[in-house]
């Protein structure tokens, strides 16, 4: 099988993806601070997570200790390296390198985990691709600032990135500056993304919302990525710096016009409108009415636009799990989603968790967002959370998330045959972890199973499922073995 054939370019970053919050473990160690995902208690598809002001004792934080990589990066790295990864995608958790988020000096610890991680990767030539930050603001920034409400956490997150780009120059090329911006315009957004916790808040799914709040913490979110961006520019002109949107396909149930429209409508909102600022420099002329219907004044200070217009990303990444049907009949069937649900499609499959299997939406997701934009484009979030079961011989066969992951890969080689330019495909859970909607471990997403239940319980050993030596071989064959 000679790799000459495949449809995607040589060099292309296979590899897989992870979030600190959802597997490091190590909460409280070597002076690590508190973030929002630590005050996130379990939960299940049925359960809510609770969201505590406080730990409280008798209750099961998933995150506290997670899969522990913290102490079993070697392991994994070389499970990883094993596949074949070309790059791993995971992020540092901010709290880590400074505590409370507002101290003045990094924690050398922290910093000399995170290079023992690239340096262990480094080993294997597999390419670090950093998210800056993924769902873990430092409790502290929440308790003092309400979260990016307060524009003070502009600084704070500037000075985190200007310590990772000066510390990581030279091992670091690619860096992501905000995992799924987009979950900003969302109510569960509040705390997930912004770190907002508003009076009366206890439910992760059924959260105080105020809009106006949030599309202003939106808005800091926008200048502290676009000052980063123009930052790491300063300090290594090679760096690669990407934006990261949740990508959540919306098709109209029917034909019927108030469908499409309102399809449409879900798309700039949900969709375009982070991307549009982060790639185009400016807010874009669809948000004027929305804003205006929903009683939104964003307050901007002098020079906020010429930020964002000076520090737009260089390449634009997406996570891609399911699409969602909308319609303006409210009677009609819904189901679940990734973070946000919709009409149910006759037209396709579900997952065990009602996500949507589709796909070619995919391959159209792809050629919308490389249209409209024209920079390079990397999946990295993309999988198939599903109960998995170990057999008595120990085996793993997970023959349906091969199933799911090969079906996308085939539309992801049917994108580059239609010219979208992709850098790259990272599976989302590469190896087991916690779920950051539910707070479960059952949902899983990874080649490598970790032995840990809902409750925490497990002896955390690592075990190669059946889609382990499958991707590999896809690896190997740069996409074209599947």
């Amino acid at each position: 099988m000679t790799m000459s054939n495949s449809v995607f370019p040589k060099g292309f970053l296979w590899g897989g993806a992870t979030a600190a919050n959802q597997f490091e473990g190590a909460w409280n160690l070597d002076g690590k601070g508190p973030s929002t995902s630590d005050m996130l208690s379990g939960g299940t598809h049925e359960i809510a997570r609770r969201i505590t002001r406080s730990i409280e004792d008798g209750i099961h934080y998933p995150s506290h200790e997670a899969i522990d990589f913290y102490h079993r990066f070697k392991e994994d790295i070389a499970l990883f390296a094993e596949m074949g990864f070309k790059t791993f995608r995971f992020s540092i958790n901010w709290t880590r390198i400074f505590p409370t988020g507002m101290e003045q000096q990094p924690n050398e610890a922290g910093l000399k985990f995170y290079e023992n991680v690239i340096d262990e990767l480094k080993k294997y030539d597999i390419e670090p691709l950093v998210t800056i930050s993924h769902y873990e603001l430092p409790f502290g920034l929440t308790q003092e600032y309400n979260g990016w409400a307060g524009r003070e956490v502009v600084d704070c997150y500037t000075r985190y990135a200007e310590t990772l780009f000066k510390r990581f120059n030279g091992k670091v090329k690619y860096w992501l500056t905000f995992n799924e911006i987009n979950i900003g315009t969302m109510p569960i957004g509040n705390f997930l993304g912004l770190g907002i916790l508003n009076e009366g808040t206890t439910d992760f799914v059924n959260q105080a919302d105020i809009p106006q709040l949030r599309f202003q913490a939106l808005h800091h979110q926008f200048v502290a990525s676009a000052k980063t961006v123009k930052l790491g520019h300063e300090i290594n002109p090679d760096f690669q710096i990407g934006c990261m949107i949740c990508f959540l396909t919306t098709y109209p149930f029917t034909c019927h016009p108030a469908d499409v429209q309102l399809a449409q409508q879900h798309m700039q909102m949900h969709n375009y409108f982070c991307g549009d600022i982060q790639v185009r420099g400016q807010y874009p002329y669809y948000a004027k009415r929305y804003f205006e219907e929903n009683g939104i004044t964003v307050h901007m200070e002098d020079g906020d636009l010429d930020i964002l217009a000076e520090g737009t990303v260089d390449y634009y990444t997406l996570s891609y799990y399911m699409s969602n049907c909308v319609s303006a009949n409210p009677d009609q069937e819904t189901t679940s989603g990734n973070l946000m649900g919709g009409i149910k499609n006759p037209y396709v499959e579900a997952s065990d968790w009602g996500w949507q299997i589709d796909p070619v939406g995919l391959r159209y997701t792809l050629n919308e967002i490389y249209a409209r934009y024209e920079i390079p484009l990397m999946v990295v979030e993309n999988g198939l959370g599903a109960f998995d079961k170990v057999e008595e011989d120990g085996s793993i066969n997970d023959s349906y998330r091969i199933d799911y992951l090969k079906s996308h890969i085939e539309q992801m080689s049917e994108a580059v045959k239609d010219g979208v330019e992709l850098w790259g495909y990272t599976p989302w859970g590469c190896i087991d972890l916690v779920s950051a909607s539910t707070g479960e471990m059952e949902k899983r997403y990874g080649f490598i199973y970790v032995d840990k239940d809902n409750h925490g319980n497990g002896t955390l050993d690592r075990k190669k499922k059946a889609s382990f030596d499958w991707y590999k071989k896809v690896i190997a064959s740069n996409g074209e073995e599947l």
